[in-house]
């Protein structure tokens, strides 16, 4: 009797890889809002505050995101909600100026990325086995970084070809459409493939104490960290790039690049590694790019460098601790483990933009480049911890 376990259909995740790729183009966008907020007369505490309304939206995206899959559909809940990513990118485009209707757009990209964001893994979840869970995250997050970084490049394109900004974001919200359709269109395929179906994916107290008081703690915290030096970066990359009179483009191409070829050619090669030892390498390697776009980057290669650099470091390491947070959590929790990683992850990417824009208008990209060093070290150093606990428990063992 065959032990092999079971395949996803090719096709069918091909799909939903696709359709995960255009939703993502809605969120890259928004790493343009600095630039588009500052062309009306704001400044980066304007596009900060816009980012982080995404946080408040968040919180509510991820407590119903499980009652909506348990009720809908997993693939359903996110074409509904993936129409708030097509009225936000919108609403971007066509609001004047910079005043409250686009912190009101910016609840709605919160909404709908929330939704889009958590329930994608926990689909992947129910597709396969334990065993092939980070191979499968990391294709769906190659996918979902290669439109994430699409959305920058395709402002640089638009302004390249004489249009505005803004031509960004209405291609944004088409490419979203597209995903909406089909996500909606895939639903009874996706069900139908399950093999490792998660009954239950609601948050409650109680699984969120079961969560909370195991390892999965750990990667939880890890990818909120790692999301406060993402967002605080690519949120912020044009000002950067203006301030050392260097082309933003190389930065979303070198870590777009990066991320996506590390995460499709070489995850595989990586998950099959000690995970402990491959995060903190990757965390060491991440920590070390920013100390290159502080220290170093004075032309368009070492810009590029520190790009990939972050990339590779980046993009590897969210692919890592997503396997681990869905494998360490209590039986029967891998669902709601990845609701909390979700959540974490959104605390950062979008919560920590309000506080860099903030650093950023009164004290300088300096400062907030050192911010970020900080954060990236406290990430180095639990990993570090991990390793050292390990070994210590082991070293007990042996003597007793």
């Amino acid at each position: 009797m065959s032990t092999a376990p079971p395949q996803v259909p090719s096709k069918l995740f091909g799909l939903f890889c696709l359709a995960s790729y255009l939703l993502s183009l809605s969120y890259g966008s928004t790493f343009l809002l600095s630039l588009l907020i500052g062309s009306r007369g704001g400044n980066e505490h304007d596009a900060g505050s816009v980012i982080s309304a995404a946080m408040l939206s968040t919180f509510a995206a991820v407590v119903v995101s499980g009652h909506l899959s348990d009720v809908l559909g997993a693939a359903r809940s996110i074409a509904l909600f993936g129409i708030l990513l097509v009225a936000a990118s919108l609403g971007f485009a066509l609001t004047p100026g910079f005043g409250n209707l686009l912190l009101f757009f910016g609840l709605l990209l919160g909404l709908g990325w929330g939704v889009f964001y958590t329930l994608g893994p926990i689909i992947v979840a129910s597709l396969v086995t334990p065993a092939q869970r980070a191979k499968y995250f990391a294709l769906l997050s190659g996918s979902m970084m290669t439109g994430i970084g699409s959305g920058p490049l395709l402002g640089r394109a638009a302004s390249a070809l004489g249009y505005p900004v803004t031509a960004a974001f209405y291609l944004a919200a088409l490419a979203s459409l597209i995903g909406v359709l089909l996500f909606w269109r895939l639903d009874s395929q996706l069900k139908q493939a399950h093999t490792n179906s998660t009954a239950i994916s609601r948050i409650s107290w109680r699984a969120t104490a079961q969560v909370l008081s195991s390892k999965a703690l750990f990667p939880i915290i890890m990818v909120g960290l790692g999301g406060c030096v993402f967002g605080g970066l690519s949120s912020f990359q044009t000002s950067y790039a203006a301030s050392r009179s260097l082309d933003y483009s190389l930065f979303f191409f070198g870590f777009m690049g990066a991320a996506i070829s590390s995460r499709m050619l070489i995850s595989s090669f990586v998950v099959k590694r000690d995970p402990f030892r491959a995060s903190c390498l990757l965390s060491g390697l991440m920590m070390g790019s920013i100390m290159m776009f502080s220290f170093m980057v004075d032309s368009s290669f070492t810009y590029l460098l520190a790009a990939i650099m972050l990339g590779v470091g980046y993009g590897l390491t969210y692919s890592v601790i997503n396997g681990l947070a869905a494998n360490e959590a209590p039986s029967g929790t891998t669902a709601q483990a990845l609701l909390l990683f979700s959540l974490s992850y959104f605390i950062g990417v979008f919560g920590f933009p309000l506080l860099a824009g903030k650093i950023i208008v009164e004290y300088g990209m300096a400062t907030l480049l050192f911010t970020v060093l900080l954060i990236a070290a406290l990430n180095w150093f639990i990993t570090v911890g991990r390793l050292v606990w390990r070994k210590a428990i082991a070293k007990n063992l042996q003597q007793a």
